[in-house]
């Protein structure tokens, strides 16, 4: 009977430290937020509407990323709001927000907003 019980204590804790090592989503103040760190290179192209936006190449292929918050820390180091630095190639460091919200209508909205948390010149 003592075995029987170990075994189950045992599964038991296994368990619950297997499900509580995964990645979890936190809600905040009714908004869903999932932060990711990533890297990518990318060379600036300008700042329009509240957004950063740079021209990013992957698998032989062009994109723009943008992004629509930036560390003050970062825009201390590098004046992204004026067109100097239009053109230049960045090591980008950045996060990742899905904030969702409701819509009118009832429905969720899923927003993506991308920050950077770190620049570095290439």
């Amino acid at each position: 009977m003592r075995t029987k019980f170990l075994f189950m204590l045992c599964s038991f804790m296994m368990m619950f430290f297997t499900l509580s090592s995964f990645k979890t989503e936190v809600p905040l103040n009714g908004e869903l937020i999932i932060q990711d760190s990533k890297e990518v290179d990318g060379v600036y192209d300008g700042h329009e509407d509240s957004t950063y936006r740079f021209t990013i190449r992957s698998n032989g292929e062009t994109d723009t990323l943008s992004f629509q918050k930036i560390d003050d820390a970062v825009l201390s180091d590098f004046d992204l709001n004026s067109q100097t630095l239009v053109g230049v190639s960045f090591k980008i460091t950045y996060t990742t927000e899905v904030v969702v919200t409701k819509s009118a209508d009832g429905t969720d909205v899923k927003t993506e907003v991308n920050t950077i948390t770190k620049l570095e010149k290439l």
